[in-house]
C-alpha cells in the first residue's frame, strides 16, 4: 500500500512499505480521463465478431499527474521529537511529571515522512527503546551510567571483550538498574550471540565504546588540545581497547591548522537535512574541506 505523509508546513511525501518519495507535480499534453471500472484491452474480450460499443462515464479528467522520484528519508524529526523528553531512569521524577508527548509507532508513522522499514531501521540506529508501548532515546548521561556498570563489570569478573554473558549481568547489575536497560545497553555496545550450549553473549563493540567516551570527553568542552585529548581518552576506555581518530567520524572534527592542533564535537546528526543548507552549515564552519573530512558529514 502507498500512503502520503506530510503535516501543513511540510512538502508531502509518497511511502511505500519500505521505499519514500518525492511528489512533484508534472504537466502533459494528452488529457488523463477518469474512468470507474476501466478495462485495459487485454481484459476485455478479444472475439472481434462479438465486440460491442461500450458506453463508458467519464468522472473526470486532468492535465497534470504526479511524478516521483526517490528520495532520502526525512529522519532528522525522529531524534528531535524523541529528544524532547529523554528517558532518564526508572527514578526520575521528571519522567512521571513531564508534558512532553511520548510516541509509539502508529504516533511516528503519522508524524515521520518516512516509509516504515526506514523508520523502524532508523530507531535501531539512535538506539531507541520501548518503554511502556512507547519508543524512547535514553538520556546521554543515563546511557553512559548504564555502559559504566557494564564495563566495571567486565572489568571486575575479567570475562573477554568478545564473551560477555548476558544471564550474570543481569544477575549482577539487577539490584541496580531495571534488567531490561542492561539488556539494551548489551544491545546497543555488543554483537549478539549464541554459543553451542545455547547460552546468550555478547562481543562488546569497540568502536562504538570508544566513540562514546569520546563524545562525554568533548560535549563540554568548545575545543580540546588534540594530543591531551587523545591521552585522556585511551585512559577513559576499558582495559584491552584502543581508541583511534578514524572512531570519531561524523562526531567530532580535527583542526589541524591551529598550534597546537585541536579538537572539537560536530555531530552529523545536528546538521540540517537538506543538501544545500547542510554544504551552507559546513562552509560556515571551514572555509575548506579536505574529502576525507567532509565525506562522513554528505554521505
Amino acid at each position: 500500500s502507498l500512503v502520503i505523509r506530510g503535516e501543513k508546513d511540510e512538502h508531502a511525501v509518497l511511502c511505500s512499505k519500505d521505499k519514500t518519495y518525492d511528489m512533484k507535480i508534472a504537466d502533459t499534453s494528452n488529457m488523463l480521463l477518469f474512468v470507474p471500472g476501466c478495462k485495459t484491452p487485454e481484459e476485455l474480450n478479444g472475439d472481434l465478431e462479438s465486440c460491442n460499443i461500450i458506453h463508458s462515464q467519464i468522472a473526470g479528467f486532468s492535465k497534470n499527474y504526479w511524478e516521483l522520484r526517490r528520495c532520502r528519508p526525512k529522519l532528522k524529526k525522529l531524534r528531535k521529537l524523541l529528544m524532547e523528553d529523554p528517558y532518564e531512569g526508572p527514578d526520575n521524577q521528571k519522567d512521571q511529571t513531564s508534558t512532553f508527548s511520548k510516541y509509539t509507532t502508529e504516533d511516528l508513522l503519522s508524524l515521520i515522512q518516512a516509509s516504515e522499514e526506514e523508520i523502524l531501521h532508523q530507531l535501531q540506529v539512535i538506539d531507541a527503546c520501548k518503554i511502556e508501548g512507547y519508543w524512547r532515546i535514553l538520556d546521554f548521561d543515563y546511557e553512559m551510567k548504564l555502559l559504566n556498570h557494564v564495563t566495571q563489570l567486565i572489568d571486575s569478573e575479567s570475562w573477554p571483550l568478545s564473551k560477555v554473558p548476558l544471564c550474570a549481568c543481569l544477575e549482577e547489575l539487577g539490584s541496580l538498574e531495571p534488567r531490561e536497560m542492561i539488556q539494551h545497553i548489551l544491545l546497543s555496545y555488543g554483537r549478539k550471540y549464541v554459543d553451542d550450549a545455547g547460552e546468550v553473549f555478547f562481543e562488546m563493540r569497540e568502536d562504538k565504546i570508544c566513540r562514546a567516551i569520546a563524545r562525554m570527553l568533548l560535549q563540554n568542552a568548545v575545543k580540546f588540545n588534540l594530543s591531551e585529548f587523545e591521552e585522556v581518552w585511551q585512559q577513559s576506555v576499558p582495559e584491552g581497547m584502543t581508541t583511534r581518530l578514524d572512531q570519531l567520524q561524523g562526531l567530532a572534527l580535527v583542526d589541524k591548522s591551529s598550534r597546537p592542533e585541536t579538537i572539537f564535537l560536530l555531530k552529523v546528526e545536528d546538521l540540517p537535512e537538506d543538501n544545500q543548507e547542510r554544504f551552507n552549515s559546513l562552509f560556515g564552519i571551514r572555509e575548506k574541506w579536505t574529502e576525507v573530512d567532509i565525506t562522513p558529514y554528505i554521505q
